[in-house]
């Protein structure tokens, strides 16, 4: 008969068990033929119109974050920015169709976004971009070293439809977009791309365009571009149409567009549902909802083979949960298992460029809202930026679908990079690597041994909660400075005969220097 002691002691043994559960797991990596490529400057960041009573569920989670009111002279935001050398920023979002340019202060009482009830989209009014603020702006990306994509007014010069709700109609009205780019190259501020409207494809958000008149007007803005940036090598790029994927009204826009008209085909994703929904956070933990979207990037990227195989799919906004972000989640370390995954998944699908919502402002942000500080996703992102090169490989195992695995030729230096997203609570894995070089399936794979050490990055939350706003990067928490420096993200460095360790409720970062995948020389 058992003791209480012999009870007691099984009962600790079994939970120990239960809560150190190691799963081993082979993980193939085709290394012969990269599957996909991304931009070099994959990651990006939105910086929004949104103004302080942008409020949603009785939150008004936007503070100063704004473009109009933003601190740009912030030492924190601007080391954040400037730590990625460069870091890809979206002026845009819901309001950008609602935005005038007074550059030849033509415009009474230019005035930011005011409050209104009846009569303009997302209960705004007009907002007016003044020339001293564009200069502020200007001067901030020219300090970071960002690299800009302006979103331009669509709406412009339209009326709405007296007899379809929410249709707008008529040519766009391109003149104050033109006096906006020459006044920008007068200065000698440098733009990357152009992308015209927000969120007016298909049936749209607050208002729609037709598809065949979207393009017409996208040729309208290829033309203008053309025609005051007239080196090709300094042209911006031409992107659209920034909404949701619906496939009728893309295959047709595409259809319609024209041959190398539109450089980047940009699409949204809020696939968690609406930000105070108390499902996200089990949502962001669910492999089977996580995949669920793959489809969308998969029929962006086919539509573009068929329709404009000279341009490439965009993300060009992404907050996981629509109306400012998951509350309680979108800044903690949970939300960089669906963070990281979307990256993972877009550059499968040949996605060229990711746009996060958003840099700072509402819940979602990558830095504080109010402090700047970093939220833990900040680190995610820089960690791909440095590591993930733009060559993807296919990388498979049999193993559990909590076990999510990206794999990318690493990034500047030799041998291959791969991102471990450990969405279980309970289970740790083992990672044996096996190299597949054959391309018509027909030899076996071998075991990857390397002989010179890992680079290994593992992102854990604070006290292994994680709603935590604090993460630890191999075991350290991650911290500014106290002359508020960004912290260095140093590796830990791992034998390389040993399998890699992936902890319950994790991410890492892996980069094998030895490993030789043809795709990658």
């Amino acid at each position: 008969m058992m003791n209480f002691k012999s009870i007691t002691f099984f009962v600790v043994f079994l939970s120990c068990l239960l809560v150190s559960k190691a799963e081993k797991v082979e993980v193939v990596v085709e290394g012969a033929t990269s599957i996909a490529q991304t931009d070099e400057d994959f990651i990006c960041v939105t910086l929004d119109w949104w103004p302080t009573n942008k409020c949603d569920y009785d939150q008004c989670p936007w503070g100063q974050a704004g473009l109009f009111n933003l601190d740009l002279k912030n030492k924190i935001l601007e080391k954040a920015v400037k730590a990625f050398h460069p870091l890809r920023i979206r002026v845009g979002g819901s309001l950008q169709d609602q935005v005038v340019y007074n550059v030849r202060n033509n415009i009474e009482n230019c005035q930011p976004f005011q409050k209104q009830d009846k009569g303009f989209l997302f209960g705004f009014s007009i907002g007016c971009l003044d020339m001293k603020r564009w200069d502020e702006l200007n001067e901030f990306f020219n300090q970071t070293r960002a690299k800009v994509t302006f979103g331009l007014n669509a709406l412009i010069g339209r009326k709405e439809s007296k007899t379809e709700k929410t249709l707008w109609v008529g040519d766009w009205y391109s003149h104050n977009a033109r006096d906006l780019m020459s006044y920008t190259i007068s200065k000698g501020y440098t733009i990357d791309s152009y992308e015209l409207g927000n969120e007016l494809c298909g049936v749209g958000v607050s208002a729609r365009i037709e598809a065949k008149q979207y393009a017409k007007d996208m040729a309208t803005l290829k033309n203008l571009v053309k025609e005051m940036y007239p080196n090709p090598k300094t042209q911006p790029k031409i992107l659209g149409p920034g909404g949701f994927y619906d496939k009728k009204w893309f295959d047709t826009f595409l259809d319609a567009s024209g041959h190398d008209v539109i450089d980047g085909v940009t699409h949204h994703i809020y696939n968690l549902g609406p930000g105070n929904n108390p499902d996200v956070v089990r949502r962001v933990q669910d492999p089977f909802f996580l995949t669920q979207i793959a489809q969308t990037f998969k029929d962006v990227s086919n539509a573009i083979v068929k329709f404009a195989p000279w341009s490439g799919a965009w993300v060009s906004e992404s907050g996981g949960a629509y109306n400012s972000g998951g509350q309680l989640v979108s800044y903690t370390f949970a939300f960089g298992f669906w963070y990281l995954d979307q990256l993972g998944m877009t550059s499968v699908y040949n996605h060229k460029v990711y746009c996060r919502q958003a840099l700072t402002g509402g819940n979602y942000a990558l830095l504080n809202t109010t402090t700047f500080v970093p939220n833990p996703d900040y680190y995610g992102a820089l960690l791909w930026h440095r590591v993930m090169g733009s060559k993807v490989l296919s990388v498979t195992h049999k193993g559990s679908p909590y076990l999510r695995v990206y794999s990318h030729c690493a990034k500047k230096e030799p041998g291959v990079s791969f991102v471990f997203i450990n969405l279980s609570k309970n289970t740790s894995f083992e990672i044996d690597l096996f190299h597949d070089l054959n391309l018509n399936g027909g030899s076996p794979n071998f075991e990857f041994k390397g002989h010179k050490k890992r680079e290994e990055y593992h992102l854990t939350p604070k006290d292994g909660n994680i709603l935590s706003s604090i993460v630890l990067l191999n075991g350290t928490p991650l911290e500014l400075s106290d002359s508020l420096e960004i912290p260095e993200l140093k590796p830990k460095l791992v034998d390389g005969l040993k399998p890699i360790s992936i902890s319950a409720h994790s991410i890492a970062f892996v980069i094998i220097r030895d490993f030789n995948a043809p795709a990658c020389s």
